[in-house]
């Protein structure tokens, strides 16, 4: 939980949600991050960052438009995108003890599997749940916004891409591959940067007209796809 936080601090209006969602996932990925962190880096440096065949690009519609500023086109390794250029909360942390005493880098991305997993479902929830719908609810009652809308939708698809490389990578890790964690930690690490210029566009854009749905639209879990747990 953000040590700012308390439940009786939370408002119910749905920009203010969304915010909300958007600090749980955050955070949710930088204890990932933290976590690849906790031990010796592995012997070869990072790849490209890709667990798929190099030639295995994005979708051809995920890409923004030229003008939109969009974050997504930064690509997976970029660093933060150009709405709000920035850099990723939280670096990580190395474990200081003997290496012998440290887990393995395959052991980690092991004990990790869970966790990321879990975090990768609720990311595509909440994007699949705005696309289908608070954006068109919000297309619907504000024509001006759908250039954006169509702009986050395909932001979502290029996140999409990232995160389906990245459950590749963590559903069965090699035991034998030295790279593997630096490839999962090169997608996390521009997963970060990617999500934080999105997210901050997405508020500034959409926030106050989402505040203005109420309730009459549907409830939080409906039209943003999750909820934060209640002890975050």
């Amino acid at each position: 939980m953000r040590p700012d936080s308390t439940p009786t601090d939370r408002l119910t209006a749905l920009g203010h949600q969304l915010v909300e969602i958007h600090l749980w996932l955050l955070d949710e990925l930088d204890q990932l991050r933290t976590g690849l962190d906790d031990g010796p880096p592995a012997d070869t440096g990072p790849p490209a960052g890709t667990g798929r065949p190099a030639e295995a690009g994005p979708p051809a519609d995920a890409g923004p438009s030229a003008d939109a500023g969009s974050p997504a086109e930064a690509g997976p390794s970029a660093e933060a995108g150009p709405h709000e250029a920035g850099p990723p909360t939280g670096t990580g942390r190395r474990a200081t003890g003997p290496a012998d005493e440290r887990p393995s880098a395959a052991g980690r991305l092991h004990d990790l599997r869970t966790h990321c997993l879990s975090f990768c479902t609720a990311l595509t929830r909440h994007h699949t749940g705005e696309d289908a719908g608070a954006f068109r609810v919000l297309a619907d009652e504000a024509p001006e916004l759908r250039p954006v809308l169509d702009q986050l939708s395909r932001d979502h698809r290029m996140v999409d891409w990232i995160v389906r490389r990245i459950e590749a990578l963590v559903a069965d890790p090699p035991v034998d591959d030295p790279t593997a964690l630096d490839r999962v930690r090169v997608e996390l690490d521009g997963l970060s940067a990617i999500l934080q210029s999105h997210f901050r566009y997405e508020e500034r854009t959409l926030t106050a007209a989402l505040d203005t749905l109420g309730d009459r639209a549907g409830g939080t879990e409906e039209l943003l796809g999750v909820t934060p747990p209640p002890d975050w």
